[in-house]
């Protein structure tokens, strides 16, 4: 529709303030530029997941036994798998699914090592450009920092959850009778069923530990407690699967020892009260500090120790070659002993 002449202007005025025109057709002055939006933190946060995804997502792969599924992350080039020592139980051989959705592989068990439930794992016939991930300083590792855990959890592929590190230095129990795990990363991130074996992630693409357990809740029936999970840190992982790929074995567990057999004591209202010496190794470190089978031990190195599961806990904690105070009760008399703890 035209405007009669005298409104023309009108128009160009109200168009030009309210829609920011810059004029008719002929113009006169310059186009005005619309800027870019600042970015945000959250929006910067999101493309450094998307990154460390991309980046690291490639490395973990699914791993697949005649009774179970559970993940693994891609050590080096030639087609070594570090994962944990309850995912491959006590299967040889393997199926492994890239994150690149290939056909699976076939692969074979090197070596597993059940006191620190890891194990590793080769394909049996590598393919070319294989992604291995990069493994970080786990020292380094603080309370606070964020950390995204990537596995297979229930059999979805490629799941990627996110979390902090909640604590380090945790000493684990898997259960009555089962490894008790020293120097673990605690982490907000879930870690499901399936994701065993996978990897936890800081934002720079370096893995940091393998997520290997969540917290049981006594309260909720032995249920997963959420929030709470473990992470084998990236220096033991390290440690042990490149003795493991050299020997085919440990050599060297790092794991410290007293050289002695124990059960758990009831104490009154038939609650734990420490754990009693059933046999010493002859001229080993609990034998050499003076420890006898009948004793019964009630603190390592200033940690209480209540029953068999609290004892594996506090020598997790430490190193051989340490020396630490252990007080004990000898015919109901309280003792200590300087120990100088040898090796599991």
């Amino acid at each position: 529709m035209a405007f009669p002449h005298p409104f023309r202007p009108a128009f160009l005025l109200l168009c030009a303030l309210l829609a920011g025109c810059t004029g008719d057709a002929a113009g006169s002055g310059p186009e005005q530029q619309v800027e870019a939006p600042e970015p945000t933190v959250t929006g910067e946060l999101e493309r450094t997941y998307q990154d460390v995804v991309n980046e690291v997502l490639p490395s973990v792969v699914q791993i697949t036994t005649e009774e179970q599924q559970g993940s693994g992350v891609l050590y080096d080039d030639e087609g070594h798998i570090v994962t944990n020592a309850h995912v491959v139980g006590r299967e040889e051989t393997f199926q492994v699914t890239l994150a690149t959705g290939q056909r699976p592989l076939d692969a074979e068990l090197v070596s597993s090592y059940p006191e620190q439930d890891l194990a590793v794992i080769e394909l049996s016939d590598p393919p070319d450009r294989l992604r291995p991930a990069t493994f970080g300083d786990s020292s380094r590792v603080a309370v606070g920092q964020i950390v995204l855990a990537m596995g297979n959890p229930l059999g979805l592929a490629s799941s990627v959850t996110q979390g902090i590190v909640s604590a380090v230095g945790r000493a684990v129990s898997e259960g009555e009778g089962e490894a008790t795990l020293g120097n673990m990363v605690q982490t907000s991130a879930a870690i499901n069923p399936g994701n065993s074996g996978g990897a936890l992630v800081n934002l720079s693409g370096q893995v940091v530990g393998i997520p290997t357990l969540a917290a049981r809740d006594p309260g909720m029936g032995g249920g997963q407690a959420p929030g709470i999970g473990f992470a084998i840190p990236a220096s033991t992982v390290t440690f042990l699967a490149d003795q493991m790929i050299e020997h085919g074995r440990v050599v060297d567990s790092g794991r410290a020892a007293l050289g002695i057999s124990v059960r758990t004591v009831l104490g009154d209202g038939f609650q734990p009260a420490g754990a009693a010496v059933v046999e010493v190794t002859d001229g080993g470190p609990a034998d050499r500090a003076g420890l006898r089978a009948g004793d019964v031990l009630v603190e390592l190195a200033g940690e209480e120790v209540a029953d068999v599961v609290s004892l594996a806990e506090a020598l997790a904690a430490q190193r051989p070659g340490r020396d630490v105070q252990v007080r004990y009760l000898r015919n109901d008399e309280r003792r200590e002993a300087e120990v100088t703890l040898g090796e599991a």
